[in-house]
């Protein structure tokens, strides 16, 4: 009897660590996944979409709990982050993850002494945008009429009266009904509204109903606050002409004077820490970014800028503030070193999550670092901190496994990172270690592949659940016992993304949704193939310039004949050959 009692007691510890991990990423099926998600953005009466911040998928048109985590729901404005690098979680999840973070050190400058320095709050002047108008016409309604207001992205700004476009609007629906004698004629239609920024949707509905719009809405391009109105109801504005001047104060410039006689202390990346009135009992920070080369010869004083994060727009231009630089000490430097517990390891470089600072919600980065030596419990850093940041040193795989649930860069995820950002790296060749079997498998999963982008091609949200189910299961079924190490590490990462993202397009009701997933999935397996070979099949690597607003995809086919998974039917040709995957 006694002998039970140990088994009985770890199989208990087990099943509540699986209960845990399903509180806290959503363990549901598939279906009940997609059961959550919606296709379009829904709002409440107020306009504010309500998401999890564990599962940003969700979308509720009013306050409640995630369906998935049970977590209170957050309005997505305070998620508006679009940085792939950067995880935000809300307090609760925080909580619920139980992050600890501790401060990356130790070293010698930090027993420096401390220089005081006095300054103000300026608009970062690379923030400033105007809004123009797209074509020419006269303004019937304006929904922004004073200088202060606040302005989002997207935001309908205005409604314009344009003759231009109601001929366009003339020659598309003449176009569209000889377009069986002439199609060319119907898509150059297409694409004249298309320059003046009227949106797919919009050209679909007026081909829909046949019936010429008078008006069309003007939408802003950026968010920010509006510092001059330059139109009022009425004006007949021309083509570029602008409408509004806005500045974004997400991001504001801190400028120091500095005395010239501080001036070697002071150099480009020292943090200052700083307070002002208007904020009591609350201390910002910030890196030195620029030091202006001129001197102000009246005040004898040289500008030092800092740039600092103002999501809820706390600090105002002009405020003025007190800083704290503590400048380095002389000596030898200790190595900077970072906690054992704190490096998640994926192959030569390292991978960390660093708290960012003076954030309303908690954020967390995903940074790859270079690592020397183990001192004791930690590690030498040679790249990629610095001394004073703050990393997680307790639930970061928790961070990472949601980050990778959530399409963001992880350790299984890489793609994202590079994409938009730097170049691809070139897949690594592993084509010898790679054995007949583990080929042959790899074709089987290219062919599920090629039958989900077949219903892609066909714009069948429901068969591309299911062949991208059917790719699953090829993937989590093959076989690598005879790889290399480093193969195996190379196949272990993107055999991770595969899996992540074709869960994600089987989860996914909206063919937009699907079509953005599929895009990292075969970026992912487009480097496999690379890596590993192709078997005895031929394919090739095709590319869309025109997909996801003209950032262009790519896909893998097995016939040179181009049909686009990007738009279907409505434009089934465009695209080229880049490549050609052969067995050599």
């Amino acid at each position: 009897m006694q002998q039970i009692k140990v088994p009985l007691l770890i199989l208990i510890a087990l099943l509540a660590g699986l209960g845990a991990g399903y509180l806290l990423f959503g363990g549901g099926t598939a279906t009940e996944a997609s059961e959550h998600q919606h296709t379009g953005e829904s709002t409440d009466s107020s306009g504010t979409t309500w998401t999890c911040s564990m599962h940003p998928q969700i979308r509720r048109e009013e306050p409640g709990d995630c369906p998935i985590c049970g977590m209170d729901l957050i309005p997505q404005s305070e998620m508006a982050s679009n940085d792939p690098l950067n995880f935000e979680m809300t307090r609760e999840a925080a909580r619920l993850a139980n992050i600890q973070t501790t401060i990356v050190g130790e070293s010698a400058a930090e027993s420096g002494t401390a220089l005081q320095l006095s300054g103000k709050v300026q608009v970062d002047e690379r923030r400033a945008s105007s809004q123009v108008a797209q074509v020419p016409g006269r303004i019937e309604k304006l929904y922004v009429s004073f200088t202060g207001e606040q302005v989002y992205k997207g935001q309908k700004l205005a409604e314009l009266y344009a003759p231009d476009l109601i001929t366009a609007q003339r020659e598309l629906l003449e176009a569209v009904r000889l377009q069986e004698v002439n199609p060319k004629l119907a898509e150059a239609a297409r694409n004249k509204l298309r320059y003046w920024k009227i949106s797919t949707e919009q050209i679909d509905e007026i081909i829909a109903s046949g019936e010429i719009q008078e008006t069309f809405p003007l939408y802003a391009t950026e968010s920010g606050v509006v510092t001059q109105r330059r139109v009022a109801v009425g004006d007949y504005v021309a083509q570029g002409e602008p409408l509004f001047d806005l500045m974004n104060l997400s991001t504001v410039w801190v400028v120091f004077d500095a005395y010239e006689e501080d001036l070697p202390q002071i150099g480009v990346g020292d943090r200052i820490t700083f307070s002002t009135p208007a904020v009591p009992g609350q201390r910002f920070s910030g890196r030195v970014t620029f030091i202006n080369p001129v001197l102000d010869k009246d005040r004898r004083v040289v500008a030092v800028r800092t740039e600092v994060r103002n999501p809820n727009g706390k600090l105002k231009p002009e405020m003025l503030v007190t800083g704290e630089l503590r400048a380095a000490a002389t000596g030898e430097q200790v190595a900077l070193t970072v906690p054992k517990s704190a490096v998640l390891w994926t192959g030569v470089r390292s991978v960390v999550y660093v708290k960012l600072p003076d954030t309303d919600i908690p954020t967390f980065q995903y940074r790859e670092v270079e690592l020397g030596e183990a001192l004791g419990d930690r590690y030498r850093v040679i790249d990629g901190l610095e001394a004073g940041e703050e990393v997680v040193t307790y639930g970061n795989f928790s961070i990472d496994a949601a980050a990778q649930l959530n399409n963001q860069a992880s350790m299984m995820n890489r793609d994202i990172q590079i994409k938009g950002a730097e170049p691809k790296e070139e897949a690594p060749d592993y084509r010898a270690a790679a054995s007949a079997a583990f080929k042959q498998q790899l074709g089987a999963a290219i062919e599920a592949y090629l039958r989900l982008k077949d219903a892609l091609v066909a714009t069948d949200a429901t068969a591309a659940s299911a062949k991208a189910e059917a790719f699953t299961r090829q993937i989590e079924g093959m076989e690598n016992d005879n790889l290399s190490s480093d193969a195996l590490e190379y196949w272990r990462q993107q055999r991770g993304a595969l899996i992540a993202h074709s869960k994600q397009i089987a989860e996914a009701e909206a063919v937009a949704e699907q079509r953005t997933q599929f895009d990292f999935l075969s970026q992912a397996l487009i480097s496999t193939v690379k890596a590993f070979g192709a078997a005895q099949q031929t394919y090739y690597v095709q590319h869309c310039p025109m997909a996801f607003d003209w950032e262009g995809a790519d896909w893998i086919s097995d016939a040179k004949e181009i049909r686009n998974p990007y738009f279907g039917d409505e434009m089934l040709a465009c695209g080229t050959v880049e490549e050609t995957l052969t067995k050599e």
